[in-house]
């Protein structure tokens, strides 16, 4: 299934998943601008993009559910949908922006929404990972391609608990 923008929205003048996403097709690493992008304006290379780019449709042109407060060019922050469950990417000249309101307090709520049915949310701020939990979040520190995120539940006394550690690639 193509992913698609809902009625009324579009990009306009954003462009920070230009910054912020990996595009190996391009070998443009996370965290730095694309040499194709002019910044608030768009590709250069638009129609001859990779096929990456062609697919991509942040969280915010596909969900009604994200106000106009999620606009990556406002928020600061690029929301994915992943196989794994929800992944923002926050701008790193604003790491702090995913701990605002009213990011945060929705960040939280699928995390407790969907940590049960196994949908994770991680935040990256360039390499910097957490792994957002109900009840804190986990530092875990770069991560570099191909590292992955191990999601543990369990069962105390207290009810059910979550941890989350990084695994690193194999060399």
């Amino acid at each position: 299934m193509t992913a698609t923008a809902i009625e009324g929205r579009s990009c306009g003048t954003c462009t920070l998943c230009c910054k912020l996403l990996h595009v190996p097709e391009l070998d443009k690493p996370m965290g730095t601008w694309c040499t194709h992008c002019k910044q608030s304006s768009g590709c250069t290379i638009h129609e001859t993009r990779p096929q990456a780019c062609r697919d991509f449709f942040c969280g915010y042109l596909q969900s009604v559910a994200l106000t106009e407060d999620w606009y990556p060019a406002k928020s600061r922050i690029v929301v994915t949908g992943e196989p794994s469950g929800i992944v923002l990417y926050v701008d790193p000249g604003r790491p702090e922006a995913w701990r605002t309101a009213p990011f945060y307090e929705r960040i939280k709520a699928w995390a407790v929404d969907g940590l049960p049915r196994d949908r994770q949310v991680a935040v990256r701020i360039g390499r910097r990972t957490f792994a957002v939990l109900p009840d804190k979040d986990v530092d875990l520190g770069d991560m570099d391609p191909g590292d992955q995120i191990v999601w543990e539940a369990r069962r105390g006394p207290a009810g059910r608990f979550y941890n989350a550690h990084r695994v690193r690639a194999k060399q």
